[in-house]
C-alpha cells in the first residue's frame, strides 16, 4: 500500500512580532559585520565551522566535508512501528506537519490508513528526511487528515530526575489535596485554544496602529533578503504494507522524503 502525500507546516511562524534594528538618522537596516579580533571584517569563504572539544580547542570543519554526510533524499516515509498515543510523552513532540492526500488517486488510500490508525488508536512511527537531516516522525488522525509530528531523538531531551531529586516524597495534607481536587474541579472545561491570548503582542500591535496613524511609516533602504526558509512541501510515500510484512526494519534503511512537489510514485510490494 502507498499513500502519496504533501507536508505543509501546521504552525505559523510569523504569529508572534519581530522587530528589525534600524539606524534613525539615516533610516537604513542594520547588519552584522563577521570579524576577527585584531583582523577586521572578514570574507564569508574564509570562514570554516568549529565544534568546540574542550575550552579553547576546536575542530574544524569544511562546508564541502558537512555536505558529504547529507543524506540523500528519497520520498519516502516506512511506518516500522505503532505505538499509543499515550506512551509518547509530550516532550518528545517537535514540530507538526499536515499530510494531505496528494492527487485523487491517493485519496481512498489515504482515508484507509487515517481511519485505521484511528480504529486502533495506534500512532504510525518511521524514519524520513528532509533538507539532507533525518528526523522521527509519528504519523496519526487529525480531523480529516492526518498529522505528521517530528520527534526529538533520545540525546535532545534532558533526564528530569536530577532536577527533581531535591522534591519532598512526603505525603501532603490530605485536607488540603481534597481542597485542591475540588478547584481542580470547578475549574475544569473543554480546552479551546482562543480562550488565551498573548497580552503582551497584543499591547504591541495596538501601539503600532497607533503610531501609524500618528505618523506615516518611514521607508527603510535595505538589500533584497532570502532567508531560504520558504515552505517546503516535502513527497511522502507511506510504505505501509512493506512496514507490516518486514517486521522491525534495520536501523540503517529509513524512509526517506524529498523537497521537490511532484510525487515519483512506487508500486505497493
Amino acid at each position: 500500500m502507498s499513500v502519496p502525500v504533501k507536508l505543509y507546516p501546521a504552525t505559523k511562524s510569523g504569529a508572534r512580532l519581530s522587530f528589525h534594528q534600524v539606524h534613525e538618522p539615516t533610516g537604513k537596516r542594520i547588519r552584522y559585520e563577521k570579524v576577527v579580533p585584531g583582523v577586521g571584517p572578514v570574507e564569508a569563504h574564509d570562514i570554516v565551522k568549529g565544534y568546540e572539544i574542550s575550552s579553547g580547542r576546536y575542530v574544524l570543519l569544511e562546508d564541502e566535508e558537512l555536505d558529504a554526510l547529507k543524506i540523500e533524499a528519497k520520498k519516502t516515509l516506512d511506518l516500522i512501528q505503532f505505538v499509543d498515543h499515550h506512551e509518547i510523552d509530550p516532550i518528545w513532540f517537535d514540530r507538526p506537519y499536515y499530510a494531505a492526500a496528494d492527487g485523487d488517486l491517493a485519496e481512498e488510500a489515504y482515508a484507509v490508513l487515517r481511519d485505521a490508525l484511528r480504529a486502533t488508536k495506534k500512532v504510525g512511527l518511521g524514519q524520513f528526511v528532509m533538507r539532507g537531516r533525518e528526523y522521527v516522525g509519528a504519523l496519526k488522525p487529525c480531523g480529516d487528515g492526518l498529522l505528521l509530528e517530528t520527534l526529538r531523538f533520545a540525546d535532545e531531551v534532558r533526564e528530569a530526575a536530577p532536577l527533581f531529586a531535591d522534591v519532598a516524597d512526603e505525603e501532603p495534607d490530605e485536607e488540603l489535596l481534597d481542597l485542591a481536587k475540588e478547584l481542580i474541579g470547578r475549574k475544569a472545561k473543554p480546552f479551546k485554544p482562543e480562550a488565551f491570548s498573548d497580552s503582551y503582542t497584543d499591547a504591541v500591535k495596538a501601539l503600532i496602529d497607533a503610531k501609524r496613524k500618528k505618523k506615516p511609516p518611514v521607508d527603510i533602504e535595505e538589500d533584497e533578503l532570502d532567508d531560504g526558509r520558504g515552505a517546503k512541501v516535502i513527497d511522502l510515500v507511506e510504505a505501509l504494507k512493506r512496514s507490516v510484512r518486514g517486521g522491525d526494519e534495520p536501523k540503517g534503511g529509513p524512509a526517506k522524503t524529498a523537497s521537490g512537489s511532484k510525487t515519483s510514485k512506487r508500486k505497493a510490494g
